[in-house]
């Protein structure tokens, strides 16, 4: 078999696509046979070393956590899947391997993909769709006829945090680039403010602050605030957690597997209501360039980067 690894922490020029072995699934592990996998900025903060805490010091890693695919091998107590099933879900943080042609799972975090979904739109769905579904209605506990700002409104867990905020009820502002107003706009997001905003002009609008890059200042999140509001943030630091353990409205959070939460934000998906668009894909042999390309420069914008295996 062949996948994505590196033999230690680093840039995208530590990647290879070698040949390695499946290991058989432990307990409460599936064997998937990869068809597609989508790339987030998670990939490359763990293979720069920047959430080695996590992820270990054990070499070869495999790269990749979001993947779409068919069951090959199940485990001792896997109980919901089959082989042969197809599939959606995320690798463990230490497991990893998604961009290659077959990966190992917790049972926890894969579910049943739906027949209305290709394999490579499902693939974009599990690490944006449970973090902005865990962020806006677990610990943001969003209700119908609130609000919420989403700085970084079009990126990934934005985009869904805002669909997901709106089926539920609640109207939603964010922060975009003046290029993505107008598609902002298209899903119903209004205010609308580009990045550097004044937060005076939004002053105490928004029951919850979701901001999806980690950039804006405590200041400007708690302006935006009303009373007893929220503030949430999904990019994690020492630095962050011990601000989050402390009272008042601020918590950082990370997305955790959960097999409920996957299969909700997938039905959203299925039936239309949660777009994940997929702006380019490419198979495993290209994917290094195309990776390093995203990572460096952002591109394609506009949507997820998808690995194919076949």
């Amino acid at each position: 078999m062949k996948r994505l690894q590196y033999h230690r922490y680093g840039g995208p020029d530590v990647l290879r696509l070698e040949d390695f072995e499946p290991a058989r699934p432990g307990p409460g592990e599936v064997l998937v046979r990869v068809k597609a996998a989508a790339a987030n900025a998670m990939d490359w903060k763990m293979r720069n070393g920047e959430m080695r805490l996590l992820t270990g010091r054990a070499f070869p890693r495999g790269f990749g956590n979001d993947f779409a695919g068919v069951v090959e091998a199940v485990g001792a107590g896997v109980t919901r899947l089959r082989v042969g099933d197809a599939v959606v879900g995320g690798t463990s943080l230490k497991g990893a391997g998604a961009f290659g042609e077959m990966v190992i799972a917790e049972e926890k975090a894969v579910v049943h993909k739906p027949a209305e979904l290709s394999y490579e739109q499902a693939a974009a769905i599990p690490v944006v769709g449970i973090t902005a579904f865990q962020a806006i209605l677990g610990k943001g506990n969003l209700q119908a006829g609130q609000a919420v700002f989403v700085n970084g409104c079009l990126g990934g867990v934005g985009r869904a945090a805002a669909q997901i905020a709106l089926l539920s009820g609640a109207s939603v502002g964010g922060s975009c680039r003046g290029t993505g107003v107008a598609e902002a706009r298209e899903l119903g997001i209004d205010p609308i403010v580009e990045p550097g905003f004044d937060p005076a002009r939004l002053r105490g609008r928004f029951d919850l602050v979701f901001d999806t890059p980690g950039t804006l200042s405590a200041t400007a999140a708690r302006t935006l605030l009303k009373p007893g509001g929220r503030i949430i943030d999904i990019v994690p630091t020492p630095a962050k957690f011990a601000r989050s353990v402390l009272p008042g409205p601020y918590r950082v959070m990370m997305g955790r597997p959960s097999p409920r939460d996957l299969e909700e934000v997938v039905r959203m998906a299925a039936r239309g209501e949660l777009r994940i668009p997929v702006a380019r894909t490419v198979p495993l042999a290209d994917a290094i360039p195309a990776l390093t390309e995203l990572e460096r420069h952002g591109t394609p914008k506009g949507g997820k980067l998808i690995i194919t295996t076949s």
